[in-house]
């Protein structure tokens, strides 16, 4: 999944994940699904009903001009998505993160007509691939992209923690606490130690020595590190 960088209004780089084409080609068969049956259904109610052909057609348009505005009518009034973008769990912004106008939504749905239907996908796909941060040609013209809502969690995310097959624990009273705890603790470690805040270390030592019952002999931030292996060596071993 590539990534790209939104430039805040406030000059903050935040990394945004772009989504796949394999995601963006689900979520459009799903949209197609969902107006192919909303066109069915229509047809087989005026069929049903009997009416005069004359009078059918004009009410064949009006009853499926819902289908026809489908993508920009649903991208405008449900924060850039879709049937299929929200089941793909994508949706529309502009490029500096912040939410599209109508204007926007409506350039990128008019130039669908060269991204999808003349081009049978292929412009949108060629220029997705090219351009690296999710644009179609649709995308381009109205300065937006499609990104990913999904969040991605890795080994690093969670309460695991790798350790050496001879690993000797040194804390048997770490199991009263339970996953969640370690969690917090984990994640407040990790972030204690990439900011170089002490302060926190000295606050999760204390803590954890007291909820334990012990009296800690290393320095505090290895005795933190230490409680997490342990916690990883007996829920491991259990």
């Amino acid at each position: 999944m590539d990534e790209f960088q939104i430039e805040t209004a406030q000059n903050v780089g935040i990394n945004q994940s772009v989504a796949s084409i394999g995601d963006r080609l689900l979520a459009y068969l799903i949209d197609s699904t969902v107006i192919f049956i909303y066109v069915l259904g229509s047809i087989l109610l005026l069929g049903a009903l009997d009416l005069d052909m004359g009078d059918t057609w004009a009410i064949y348009l009006l009853i499926n001009l819902p289908a026809f505005l489908y993508y920009v009518l649903l991208e405008t009034f449900w924060d850039g998505k879709t049937v299929g973008k929200n089941i793909m769990k994508t949706r529309v912004v502009k490029l500096d993160g912040s939410k599209p106008s109508f204007a926007n939504y409506f350039v990128r749905w008019i130039l669908r007509i060269v991204d999808v239907v003349i081009t049978f996908g292929g412009a949108a796909a060629l220029t997705i691939l090219v351009k690296g941060n999710g644009q179609r040609i649709g995308d381009i013209a109205a300065g937006t992209t499609v990104i990913s809502e999904r969040q991605k969690v890795t080994i690093n995310d969670t309460i695991l923690k790798e350790i050496p097959f001879d690993y000797v624990p040194t804390y048997s009273q770490v199991t009263v606490l339970n996953d969640s705890d370690m969690q917090k603790v984990k994640n407040l470690y990790d972030d204690a130690v990439v900011r170089g805040n002490h302060n926190v270390i000295l606050n999760l030592h204390y803590r954890l020595a007291k909820v334990m019952a012990v009296e800690p002999k290393e320095k505090p931030v290895d005795f933190v590190a230490k409680v997490i292996k342990d916690y990883n060596y007996y829920t491991q071993n259990m």
